[in-house]
């Protein structure tokens, strides 16, 4: 059994879907799948069940899940152990993120860069990604995690995957049942958004009004999982990334896909200050090719 089919493994049996696995895991849809089934003939069983809709674990993949989950921390620790010893790293990490970005776990990021470089001073900023980018112009950040490609200018950035928006309501909504909502008919509802420094606001605020949609954003948040809290009271109404929709906060809701119309998707990228040549930020963006996803 290769690492990289235990990886594969965990993705598919947390997502249940193979699409969603390999956008994680950076392999294609036929890659991921050839290496189930031959880690499948390898052990001689099924490890999934598989229908048109979902990708379920088999008793035989459940058993195999810790196991695989232990693997791949090992690799990890130990990477980070031999890093430890070889690299003497010093100073202070400033870095940045808002909340709830899906695509990486920024906490989890954080912790096994300072597993590597314990040496190293992290000083945490939570706020929107408008904010964020001001703060690595301005210097008084060495890199950020955010949700736009508006005003990143010159600074260096990586981008860490994008997912598309989806309409999130109650489930007595008049559109919960469709198959997929147009902008153009959510003029007349009443909206929960973030505050205009979040990266979603930009987006939807740009999208709707290429749309000729006049929206009223009735109340405006700064915590995901307030937001969610006043969708499921039947106070609005909101569009949010997909991610956001698969919270346990959102189990009562109904999320619905936004037609296609050009506007553009959740796009995460990590940027980072180009000026300073002592910044630990480097050594942050490598531990980025196997970073989890929130």
């Amino acid at each position: 059994m290769e690492l990289r089919q235990m990886e594969y493994l965990v993705a598919l049996a947390e997502e249940r879907q193979f699409t969603r696995a390999a956008e994680l895991t950076g392999v294609s849809q036929s890659g991921l799948s050839a290496a189930i089934r031959n880690l499948e003939v390898e052990l001689g069983t099924k490890l999934f069940t598989r229908t048109t809709r979902r990708v379920e674990p088999t008793e035989a993949g459940l058993a195999l899940l810790p196991f695989a989950r232990s693997m791949l921390s090992s690799a990890t620790e130990a990477r980070d152990a031999v890093v430890q010893v070889s690299r003497e790293l010093a100073g202070t990490l400033r870095v940045g993120a808002e909340q709830c970005l899906g695509l990486v776990d920024v906490a989890t990021l954080l912790e096994r860069f300072h597993r590597r470089y314990p040496r190293v001073e992290i000083a945490f900023t939570q706020a929107g990604s408008h904010e964020l980018l001001a703060g690595v112009r301005d210097g008084d950040l060495d890199a950020a995690f955010v949700a736009t490609a508006d005003h990143v200018g010159v600074l260096p950035r990586v981008v860490l995957g994008e997912e598309p928006v989806v309409f999130l309501c109650p489930p007595d909504h008049p559109l919960a049942a469709r198959a997929a909502v147009d902008r153009a008919e959510l003029g007349g509802d009443s909206f929960i958004d973030f505050h205009p420094s979040w990266a979603i606001r930009q987006l939807n605020d740009d999208a709707f009004a290429a749309r000729g949609v006049r929206r009223r954003v009735r109340f405006t948040v700064n915590d995901v999982h307030t937001l969610l809290d006043l969708v499921d009271r039947g106070l609005g109404v909101a569009v949010v990334p997909r991610h956001v929709a698969a919270k346990p906060q959102a189990a009562r809701l109904v999320s619905v896909p936004v037609a296609a119309d050009g506007a553009a998707d959740w796009v995460v990228s990590m940027v980072t200050t180009p000026d300073r040549a002592d910044s630990p930020a480097p050594h942050l963006a490598e531990l980025l090719s196997d970073a989890p996803a929130c």
